[in-house]
């Protein structure tokens, strides 16, 4: 499977990055852009973003461009940093990157960015396990 026919399967299965409002950009092997809209109700008491909303974000285009490769692959370790407050209506563009990659663990750096300024960034370490991602099958 190529990895937008991956991600394509992993997103009709997401319910979570269906709920943000998702939507992939580029979907590689080691490489994902989505983007997603900042809604009012993801705003917390200071009237900004929760930083789950940016998070979840970062974590979504974790796990595509992981999984693009072709191998199941689970986060094991992941950390974020806020830089920006972001607002109700921002449009939120997250870029995951592979940094390294072995048999069995990857590393990736996702930035999350508004009007092209970073607001957050996260990292990410990633466990690939032995199953092969495989069509959908339906009876």
């Amino acid at each position: 499977m190529t990895a937008p026919e991956i991600v394509a399967q992993m997103m009709r299965s997401d319910a979570f990055s269906q709920w943000l409002g998702v939507t992939v950009r580029v979907a590689e092997p080691g490489h994902c852009i989505l983007d997603a809209v900042a809604r009012p109700e993801a705003m917390n008491g200071f009237g900004i973003a929760h930083g789950g909303l940016t998070y979840s974000l970062a974590d979504s285009a974790l796990a595509f461009a992981s999984n693009g490769h072709g191998q199941h692959a689970v986060s094991i370790e992941t950390s974020i940093a806020h830089l920006k407050p972001v607002s109700a209506g921002d449009l939120l563009v997250a870029e995951a990157t592979e940094r390294h990659r072995s048999k069995t663990l990857g590393r990736y750096d996702v930035i999350v960015r508004r009007d092209g300024v970073d607001v957050a960034h996260f990292r990410g370490t990633v466990f690939f396990k032995d199953t092969l991602w495989q069509p959908e099958t339906h009876s």
